[in-house]
């Protein structure tokens, strides 16, 4: 059979394209200050939040195969605003969540050239901007060659150097060097003892999300009944194990209290490097998670775009940003968000740290994430009520019982994770504590009414003419 060669995402692509999206190594320093215990922290988000939303997300991109993702679905089990509300919250999400990962990025160029400018914020600000911008008009030459651009990137950025600072990190270990953290089962299971110690947390979930968000390449995809549930899973367990055991390694290497968010993971190859005479790795390596952390951007610089461009068939967004190039990309909404992203990066300038900072982009970014993830497992639910004639060649097991446990067990664990990120995190100086919740309230509360807005006054001219 003749394969359209349209459809060019296979499973091993597919797979890589959810890395992409999902993994980086910036998130090991979140959690790598809890020493041994991050490791139960990784397990525990994985079987409460990650194991939830493989399932929901391989049954429903299994079920309903058309490009538009989270949008489909939702507005499939409660509607049209409800399905808008969930895609806005998917693409917007990322807006603060852009800044950080770019910021990681500066500083791991910044490791190569001068690393005190790890923590100049000026200089993140300007890498941010130049580096967005640069990479929107990138994605503007079409899907496939970004597809390619971030699965060589979730290669060689991410996959290999995580390799590497695992095995430096056993190799330390078997060697007898001294290590920041202690191996034990009480070291396992980490105090309880102040809740603001448990804020990073939060952070993870922000780093296992995003499996559904290939779902917006559905029309791409070869035999999307059996690519998707594979490609998922695949994805998952390498997320995992890279996310796990690298925290772990950069705990060894470097005291808790010396851990930066922005520039951790530089800081521990420095370390590991200097330690095995292997110096010469640092710049070939640096450049390397570069492209890895811009490769998972440029993943999710266009996969939320592209599902947000799929309400225009509704006429739920203006004929402006409903046009698409020569190459089928919508440029428009594209700008639009760089726009955005610009005006959000400058929250670099009022954060006492780059580490405040980084940590502030990424907590907002959670919380707006989570809002669509739990609109996400109720749909799921509802689903099976209401379109139960829906063929799903992947089907969470026992019936009504095993969707509504896992569902639930999905949002009972989002909406822990939303309000733990009202709280400060002790381990960093946030400043102004107004500021702060003014923020995340206020940036909230802003853009969940905006999507109301639009689709309240929405034009029925709007909705493009066949």
């Amino acid at each position: 059979m003749e394969i359209n060669p349209r459809k060019f995402l296979n499973v091993p692509l597919l797979a890589l394209l959810n890395l992409s999206v999902m993994t980086s190594l910036r998130n090991l320093p979140i959690v790598s200050e809890f020493g041994f215990a991050s490791s139960f922290f990784y397990l525990i988000v994985a079987l409460v939040f990650l194991f939830p939303v493989s399932l929901i997300s391989a049954e429903l991109a299994t079920g309903w195969t058309r490009t538009g993702g989270v949008y489909i679905w939702v507005r499939e089990a409660f509607g049209p605003g409800w399905g808008f509300f969930a895609i806005w919250m998917q693409w917007i999400h990322s807006v603060p969540w852009f800044p950080a990962i770019l910021s990681f990025t500066a500083s791991a160029i910044a490791y190569l050239i001068n690393p005190e400018l790890a923590d100049n914020k000026f200089y993140l600000l300007a890498f941010t901007l130049c580096g967005f911008w640069g990479f929107t008009f990138f994605n503007t030459l079409g899907l496939k060659v970004s597809s390619w651009f971030s699965a060589f990137g979730v290669i060689c950025g991410t996959i290999l150097p995580g390799i590497l600072l695992i095995v430096l990190g056993i190799i330390w270990v078997v060697q007898g060097n001294p290590s920041q953290i202690e191996f034990s089962m009480n070291a396992l299971i980490p105090e309880m003892h102040s809740i603001q110690n448990l804020v990073f947390l939060t952070g993870l979930f922000l780093a296992f999300g995003g499996l559904e968000v290939s779902a917006a390449h559905a029309r791409e995809v070869q035999n999307p009944q059996k690519t998707f549930p594979r490609a998922i899973l695949i994805a998952a367990i390498v997320a995992l194990v890279i996310y796990s055991i690298g925290a772990l390694a950069i705990a060894i290497m470097i005291p808790k209290e010396d851990i930066s968010l922005v520039s951790g993971l530089m800081q521990a190859f420095s370390r590991f490097l200097g330690h095995f005479h292997l110096g010469w790795m640092m710049v070939p390596l640096g450049l390397m998670i570069v492209y890895g952390a811009v490769g998972e951007l440029n993943a999710w610089i266009i996969g939320p775009v592209r599902s947000m461009h799929a309400t225009s068939k509704h006429g739920d967004l203006p004929p402006l940003f409903q046009k698409l190039n020569k190459r089928g990309i919508p440029a428009n909404l594209l700008y639009f968000q760089a726009t955005i992203v610009t005006l959000a990066s400058c929250v670099f300038l009022f954060m006492p740290t780059a580490s405040s900072a980084f940590w502030i982009l990424s907590a907002i970014a959670v919380q707006l994430y989570l809002l669509m993830y739990i609109l996400m497992f109720l749909a799921a639910i509802k689903l099976r009520y209401s379109h139960g004639h829906v063929e799903r060649p992947y089907k969470i097991p026992y019936k009504m019982h095993g969707v509504w446990f896992v569902a639930s067990l999905g949002i009972a664990s989002s909406l822990f994770a939303f309000f733990m990120c009202f709280i400060p995190p002790a381990q960093l100086e946030i400043g102004n504590l107004i500021f702060y919740e003014g923020f995340l309230i206020g940036g909230i509360a802003v853009m969940s009414y905006i999507p109301y807005l639009i689709y309240r006054y929405r034009d029925p001219s709007w909705h493009p003419k066949d």
